[in-house]
């Protein structure tokens, strides 16, 4: 199959990637990347019919779970250590006129 990437490919994706590449360095990106694209085109050749599509390895299910208070949060017990409280918070002396 043999993709072919350009010299003006390479200087693209430097300028993306902001990398300043010397000449062998571009040229052993042009390899690397030819070769990433052949792997990609063998892999087009495989019979995928009847095989489900997926988006993880491993079976997901939903993590998320409705939020169940199933002891309180203490705060009747916090407020009756407070010198002044009403029924839901606690009384301070005022700071700021």
């Amino acid at each position: 199959m043999a993709n072919v990437i350009s010299d003006e490919t390479i200087e693209y994706v430097g300028i993306l990637a902001k990398l300043e590449l010397s000449e062998e360095d571009k040229e052993n990106a042009k390899k690397d990347m030819a070769d990433m694209l052949d792997y990609i085109d063998k892999m087009g050749e495989l019979d995928t019919d009847g095989v489900e599509p997926m988006s993880h390895i491993f079976p997901v299910r939903n993590v998320m779970r409705d939020d169940v208070v199933t002891n309180g949060d203490g705060s009747a017990d916090t407020l009756k250590n407070a010198p002044e409280s009403n029924d839901e918070a606690f009384i301070v002396p005022k700071t700021v006129d």
